[in-house]
């Protein structure tokens, strides 16, 4: 017989490994590739209305520019509501079914846009669609950690290559509505981003279910809440995702307000971050696979942010051509600040969180990152648009606090795991 199963071996051969695959750029067939799938179609119809929304609301329900911010900043507030419900609900009952449901309640309220008329059907229909965001954002994180393996630090970096990816294509769909600018194209926008949900939900409809993880006995509905290293942790996080608004909302009034260097480089800047996310993302974090790692990877992405701010901020009243290169240069070291922040905030989500409550956790995350977003383009202003080249400073000096602070706090978060056995 082991004769007869060696011939057999030998006459077929394992089909060969397809090279996408070897390489990284596609994940073999199976649960993570068709999740993949469903975060990249996602992602492609929320990027085409984050970034056309406010002229939909503006040009063709006829709001103002104040009115549309208000509500925008209502509905982000309510939205931070339903996370640590839906959260705690996907740990209950399975992630896969309550993400599933989460997704076609935000293709219905995506949809009931088109009925905006007046402002506080607006606020009301905003409201819907955050609240409903937040609840799939909490109930995805324990479906993104029961599929990913023994490695899920590594999946999500995958994961957020593929969002980056996604979120190109968006931009593109994008700027072929903004210039077409008529009510039948903003009205597509809405409508396809609605439809994104639902193609969304019927590749999520293909994966398996994830059975909740038990829990221990007295576990109570407020773990996460009582989790003191864990709030620790959430609050420096929160902190550090300033970051992300700064090439978005920070860099692009600097270029063109405060420095000679050409418009065009706003455009320039985002595509250097986004190429270099997509293809360095999963590489940088394959060598964070513990807490350790992800704390030292986490302190290291706090002196590149200071060294890409400072870089920024010293741009203004250069020539044009110095300008961009210091620009260009502050985007590089920025940009690997977040692939290193990324890889460290991967593990730490998981590892910090217990496996029996990841959507709770999931959802106090949500929460103070949220909160920080509403909060994000008022601190910006005030330090890097008003204050100049010394607030460009100072916020990178935060992120290297914030940065030294994270090994000591991951020591003292695993003393106080190993305290409760």
């Amino acid at each position: 017989m082991p004769a007869a199963q060696t011939a057999a071996s030998s006459t077929h051969p394992d089909p060969p490994t397809p090279w996408l695959v070897a390489r990284g750029v596609l994940l073999p067939p199976g649960p993570r590739r068709t999740l993949a799938s469903a975060t990249f179609v996602n992602q492609v119809g929320s990027t085409v209305f984050t970034l056309s929304s406010t002229l939909f609301f503006t040009r063709s329900v006829g709001l103002s520019v104040v009115q549309v911010g208000l509500g925008m900043g209502i509905g982000a507030l309510v939205g931070l509501l339903s996370g640590i419900p839906v959260g705690r609900l996907a740990d209950r009952r399975g992630p896969r079914e309550v993400y599933l449901l989460t997704l076609l309640v935000q293709a219905v309220a995506m949809a009931a846009l088109v009925l905006a008329r007046s402002f506080w059907l607006f606020v009301l229909l905003v409201c819907l669609t955050q609240l409903a965001t937040s609840a799939s954002s909490a109930a995805r994180a324990p479906l993104v950690r029961g599929l990913a393996g023994e490695r899920p630090a590594r999946f999500r970096a995958y994961l957020r290559a593929t969002v980056n990816l996604a979120g190109s294509v968006g931009a593109l769909l994008a700027g072929l509505v903004v210039q077409i600018d008529s009510r039948t194209a903003y009205l597509c926008l809405v409508l396809g981003n609605a439809v994104s949900f639902l193609a969304s939900a019927a590749v999520v409809r293909w994966l398996p279910s994830v059975p909740p993880v038990p829990g221990p006995a007295g576990a109570g509905r407020r773990t996460a809440l009582t989790d003191r290293p864990y709030l620790a942790f959430t609050v420096l996080d929160a902190i550090t995702s300033l970051q992300g608004d700064v090439l978005l909302f920070a860099t692009p009034l600097w270029i063109v307000g405060h420095t000679h260097a050409p418009r065009w480089f706003v455009g320039a800047v985002a595509l250097l971050n986004t190429a270099l996310v997509v293809v360095l993302q999963v590489r940088v974090g394959r060598g964070v696979e513990n807490s350790a790692a992800a704390a030292r990877s986490w302190r290291r992405s706090g002196w590149a942010f200071f060294v890409g701010l400072a870089l920024v901020g010293l741009a203004t009243g250069l020539p044009g051509r110095l300008a961009a290169l210091l620009l260009l240069l502050g985007a590089l070291a920025h940009t690997i600040g977040e692939l290193w922040l990324a890889a460290g905030a991967f593990e730490l989500r998981y590892h910090l969180a217990p496996a029996h409550a990841q959507g709770q956790y999931a959802g106090v995350s949500r929460l103070a990152n949220g909160l920080v977003d509403v909060l994000a383009p008022t601190i910006l202003s005030l330090l890097c648009i008003s204050w100049g080249t010394p607030g460009w400073l100072l916020l990178g000096g935060v992120f290297v606090t914030t940065g030294l602070l994270m090994p000591p706090l991951v020591r003292w978060a695993d003393r106080s795991r190993a305290a409760q056995g």
